[in-house]
């Protein structure tokens, strides 16, 4: 068996090019996999059986391992089975119908929103007494948690993709998916001042269409939106909101929290199943619950 598990590495590095970090992580699922077959008494890798592997998880499910962790273990036994199986170091593939194990439908914290209003009176005087990136930051940050679009979205907005008669925004979402996405006054005061006295001090030949532009007049890039967010949010210190996912999650969970429908919040953010809109409404009512304890007199 460890002459297949050396195979299997020579396949990561070769055929399918994975980082060193990637190969390493898939030798280690495969290796404790083959460890816990050979405790149950197997000797060859024909013998692995549906019932071992699921055994393999649920000991370590048992143990503590986090669930996103089982998940790539899962997703790790069947990429290796399915080599042995191309191999022919098998005759069947025990591991086709392996489910990986749920995992949880967790969110990043949630911003208060007097939190929101401090993060936008600092970007609000760094625009004032700062240079184009500054009024650049302020529209960015205003545009991700007024409409709560992903990261990727807003990096690939084009200036036409703007309305400013209507305050909408027509936003590319995944699956090549369309939608248009309102967003409010201070979203659009902030970027008309980046479009009036930010995007022009900066704009270049081969900047084309976009709207937000980086320090040379490339399109932004996205780790540039995260690095901008992110160190927004550690300034505050008082939050468990990380990455501006979380300003995403801060604009459904006011949505909901304000009286919006859950179907009109779907369609903002641009969520194929409104099941995965769902779990915003947890957020909302944990948060309803927690003042309900803290301010009723026999919570």
């Amino acid at each position: 068996m460890l002459s297949a598990m050396e195979g299997f590495r020579r396949y990561l590095e070769g055929e399918r090019a994975r980082s060193a970090h990637t190969v390493r992580a898939y030798l280690a699922d495969v290796e404790s996999l083959l460890g816990f077959a050979v405790q149950e008494g197997i000797e060859e890798l024909g013998q692995v059986e549906l019932g071992s592997l699921r055994r393999w998880l649920g000991a370590q499910s048992e143990a503590g391992m986090a669930r996103a962790t089982l998940a790539r273990r899962a997703a790790t036994a069947r990429s290796f089975t399915a080599w042995a199986l191309r191999e022919e170091l098998i005759a069947v593939d025990p591991a086709v119908r392996l489910q990986a194990p749920k995992r949880d439908k967790s969110l990043p914290g949630v911003l208060q929103q007097q939190q929101v209003t401090r993060i936008v009176d600092d970007l609000n005087t760094a625009a004032a007494d700062g240079g184009p990136m500054a009024v650049r930051n302020r529209a960015m940050v205003e545009l991700l948690y007024a409409t709560g679009v992903r990261v990727g979205e807003l990096a690939g907005l084009d200036v036409d993709d703007l309305d400013p008669d209507r305050r909408t925004l027509r936003v590319l979402g995944k699956g090549n998916k369309e939608r248009t996405v309102p967003y409010g006054v201070p979203a659009a005061l902030a970027i008309d001042d980046w479009l009036r006295r930010g995007r022009p001090a900066v704009v270049t030949s081969h900047s084309g269409p976009a709207l937000f532009l980086g320090v040379r007049g490339n399109r932004v890039d996205p780790r540039q939106i995260r690095a901008v967010v992110s160190e927004l949010l550690q300034a505050l210190g008082d939050t468990s909101a990380t990455g501006p996912h979380a300003l995403r999650h801060s604009a459904a969970t006011h949505l909901l929290d304000g009286g919006a429908d859950l179907r009109a919040v779907q369609e903002i953010l641009g969520h194929s199943s409104l099941a995965t809109t769902q779990i915003y409404t947890h957020v909302s009512v944990d948060r309803l619950r927690k003042s309900y304890q803290q301010a009723h007199p026999r919570a």
